[in-house]
Formats: C-alpha cells, sequence, structure tokens
C-alpha cells in the first residue's frame, strides 16, 4: 500500500520557547509560519489521499481495497486533527498525533488485508518498498522549524519498523514448500535464494533503510535548526523596523531598512522642524483625574502623529502635552518645508474634527499652537551605551521659540521668513500661505536679532484652503 505525507507539526522545543519570550516578534513569525505549515500540508495530504486512493483501486481492483481505504481515512482524519492541536510551544497531544502517525502508517504497511483472500507469507509484506513513503513525513515534519522534533521522528519511525520488522520475522510460520522449490528452481544458486525468497524478511536490508531513514532524519533536523535561526534573524530586523515605523514614516522606513549609512554619519543638513502644543494644558489637566489625562494625550499624539507620517515626516519626540517633527529626516528630500507647513495645516483640520467630536460629548474644546522654522541642523546619534538619533542646532531652538510665540501673538500657526521663503522656492501650493499675516522685526527669546514672523491668526478661517490633502 502507498502511503502519503504527513501534517506532522512538532511543539516547540525548550530553547525556542524561551526565545518567543524574550522576542514576540519571534513568537509571532513562528506562529505564522506554522499555521501556514500545517494548512499547506493538510490540503497536500488530502490530495495525495485521494490520488493514492484511485491509484489503489487501479492495481487492486478487488473489494478488499476498502481495507486500505480505510487506512487512508485514518491519516486523513489524524492529519485534521493535527491541524486542530497544533501551536507553538510544548504539546503532548501534538506529539501523540504525530506518534500515531507513525504507527498507522507502520500497520497499513506491515499488516496484511485482513479481507484479501491471498495467503501470501508475511514477509511479502516488506517487498513493496513503501517505506520510502516515510520519507513524505520526515520532510513535511520539518515545517515546524524544531529541529529535535524532527529528528524524533525519524528516531520513532526507525524504532516502529525495526520492531515490528523484528516482530515479523519472530513470530511469522515461513512457508517451507515456497523455499524449498525456490531452491530447486534456481538450481541451488545460494546467492539468488535471499533476493526472491518469499519467507526472506531481509533484515539487513530493513537495518538499513533505518540507518539511511535516520542520517537524512538528523541532516533535515540541522537544516529546520538553520531555518529556524533565520526566522530568529528575521524577528529581530522585523523588531527594528516596527522600532523605526515609532519614529518615521512608511517611506522613510523603507529606505532605511534597505540602507542604514543615513543613520551612521553625523552631518549638518537644512531641515523643517514642526513643534506642537496645547495651550492650557495644566488647567485642562487639573479638572480630570490622571486617567483621563492620560487618554486624552494618548488620542491628541495620535491623530498628530498620524498627520505627522502621512505628509512624510520623522516624529522626533512627545513633549508632555505636545511633540516635535521634522522634515528632511534623516534623508532630504525636494518638498521638507511644504511637507511641514501642510503637516500644520493637516493637524488643524484633524484637531477641528476632533473638537466637533468633544462638543457632542459635552467636553471641552483643545486649541494649540504650531511653530514652524526652516534651517540648517546637526543629525546624529547621540549617547553612549544607548544611542539616540538626534537633530540638535539653532534652528530647533528657533522653531521651539516660534510655538512658544504663538500665545503672544493669539497664533494658530507661526512660520518663519525662512520657512516661507523655502516653500515658494519648492514650488509648494499657494494656498499654503493663504491667511498668513507678515510681522516684522519680531523679537524671539534666546536671539539677539530680531525676525520676520508669518502668523495664521486664531480669528482666521484656518481650514480654508489648508492644502492638508483631507
Amino acid at each position: 500500500m502507498a502511503v502519503t505525507a504527513s501534517a506532522s507539526a512538532p511543539a516547540l522545543d525548550s530553547d525556542e520557547a524561551i526565545f518567543t519570550q524574550e522576542s514576540p516578534y519571534a513568537l509571532d513569525a513562528l506562529t505564522e509560519h506554522k499555521r501556514n505549515g500545517l494548512e499547506l500540508a493538510v490540503r497536500a495530504r488530502w490530495v495525495a489521499m485521494a490520488v493514492t486512493a484511485a491509484f489503489l483501486v487501479y492495481v487492486n481492483p478487488e473489494w478488499d481495497v476498502l481495507y486500505y481505504h480505510f487506512i487512508l481515512a485514518l491519516l486523513c482524519l489524524n492529519g485534521w486533527l493535527i491541524r486542530r492541536v497544533g501551536r507553538v510551544g510544548q504539546s503532548r497531544l501534538e506529539m501523540l498525533l504525530i506518534f500515531a502517525d507513525l504507527a498507522i502508517m507502520t500497520a497499513g504497511m506491515v499488516i496484511p488485508n485482513p479481507f484479501s483472500s491471498e495467503d501470501l507469507p508475511l514477509a511479502i509484506q516488506y517487498r513493496y518498498g513503501n517505506f520510502i513513503y516515510f520519507f513524505i513525513i520526515l520532510a513535511a515534519g520539518t515545517l515546524a522549524y524544531s529541529w529535535r522534533t524532527v529528528i524524533a521522528i525519524g528516531s520513532w519511525t526507525v524504532l516502529i519498523w525495526l520492531s515490528a520488522a523484528f516482530t515479523a520475522w519472530w513470530f511469522a510460520s515461513p512457508q517451507a514448500g515456497l523455499s524449498a522449490a525456490l531452491l530447486e528452481a534456481v538450481e541451488g544458486n545460494q546467492s539468488l535464494v535471499p533476493l526472491v525468497d518469499p519467507n526472506n524478511f531481509a533484515l539487513h536490508q530493513r537495518l538499513q533503510e533505518a540507518i539511511v531513514f535516520f542520517l537524512v532524519a538528523v541532516t533535515l533536523g540541522v537544516s529546520s535548526r538553520r531555518f529556524y535561526q533565520l526566522i530568529q534573524n528575521n524577528a529581530g530586523l522585523e523588531r527594528e523596523r516596527a522600532n523605526l515605523s515609532r519614529y518615521f514614516s512608511p517611506n522613510v522606513v523603507q529606505q532605511l531598512s534597505q540602507n542604514d549609512e543615513p543613520l551612521k554619519q553625523t552631518r549638518r543638513q537644512d531641515v523643517a522642524i514642526l513643534f506642537i502644543d496645547i495651550i492650557g494644558f495644566t488647567r485642562l489637566a487639573a479638572e480630570r483625574d490622571a486617567y483621563q489625562v492620560i487618554d486624552l494625550l494618548r488620542d491628541f499624539h495620535g491623530r498628530m502623529e498620524l498627520e505627522v507620517f502621512r505628509h512624510q515626516g520623522t516624529l522626533d519626540k512627545y513633549l508632555g502635552d505636545g511633540l516635535m517633527a521634522t522634515f528632511g529626516t534623516p534623508l532630504a528630500g525636494p518638498h521638507d518645508a511644504t511637507n511641514a507647513l501642510a503637516c500644520a495645516r493637516a493637524m488643524l483640520a484633524s484637531l477641528a474634527d476632533w473638537n466637533a467630536e468633544r462638543r457632542r460629548y459635552g467636553e471641552a474644546e483643545i486649541h494649540v499652537g504650531i511653530g514652524v522654522h526652516f534651517g540648517e541642523t546637526v543629525l546624529g546619534n547621540i549617547g553612549a551605551n544607548r544611542l539616540e538619533y538626534a537633530v540638535i542646532g539653532n534652528a530647533v531652538n528657533i522653531a521651539a521659540r516660534l510655538e512658544e510665540r504663538t500665545r503672544e501673538l493669539d497664533a494658530l500657526i507661526l512660520i518663519s521668513e525662512a520657512l516661507r521663503q523655502r516653500v515658494q522656492n519648492e514650488g509648494g501650493q499657494l494656498d499654503l500661505q493663504t491667511g498668513f499675516v507678515e510681522h516684522r522685526r519680531c523679537e524671539l527669546r534666546g536671539l539677539t536679532q530680531p525676525m520676520t514672523l508669518w502668523v495664521l491668526p486664531r480669528q482666521a478661517d484656518a481650514l480654508a484652503g489648508s492644502g492638508s490633502g483631507r
């Protein structure tokens, strides 16, 4: 009888379990791969069983072939059970079902069909060459990525197969007449007798099958171990990518995942810097308990962060009730200043939507001040043991001072002349500057020279011509 692939997906080893406790990304990767491997193996098993059932009818068009169909049905059912109980981690039931797979296959290969009318020596069962189908079970076992369990499948198969062979050899009753007739037919050629004698179990061949199978199991186990290490390394890359996605927009993460040089080099670069802060946050916090304050900040940060990333910006840091974002880091682009101003406009639009929701629930509106500047900064890693990618320089201080000055000037957005000129040089949308009013020779704290600033008044319709792309 020909028997086909097992959907065996062994449980995770203890050392692998320790790793997944330390890395949820590795656990997610292993879980996903195992789920897909089980699903693929079970479907392949069902297809193979159907093909095998049809083939058996072709080679044995008798009613007793239904016995082998019953064995195939058991293997299909066992594969379905393995898929149901299979999981990452220790699973004794899963291991028991894998052992049952091997036992069912061995029984189907070794035990003669009880419904067959043929009276053949038991040793004939070993002449059909069905042992090769165990290799399919072994290969399918590698889908679980557990090298120890792959080797265990090899060991169990060798144990069951040899035990069955020696048991059959010990208890079988040879048909002496057949052997004598064969010896007479070959005219006493003793070298031919072991090859064609129907009573000969050829135990040395059974042992050879077992040795080769075990060597292949060890080889596949080593291969599974290497594949597991690949998953581990890939999980580390996914973790790094997830960390990057907390700070950079998706397109920048894609670039950094392919080239990490921008993070290693310390260099000067013109960057657009945006600061946003909630106005009157101290009063808002005083009127709420700590949990409500945290929920408020999470909602605010989430909405503002979304706009930063949507406009190809980098979230530099959270600043309590505000945040700092940069545009043009770590890689400069052709529209960094335009993206920064568009982001500021989009933040106001998002805030207006949020305030409309808050009014419906009788909650106080949230007001902000936004400062945006464009200038030269220094980019690079700072720190010793714990590195942080930082943007520093006078341009950062100016952007922070602009955000502070929004209270005094009663401004929604306050931008510098340098940013305005840069937006024009980039060919940015003209409606981004709609509503801004020029303020000449404004002094900023910490600066010796006055600056020309552009103010979007709080009384103005901040959403008109926002250019936010909403």
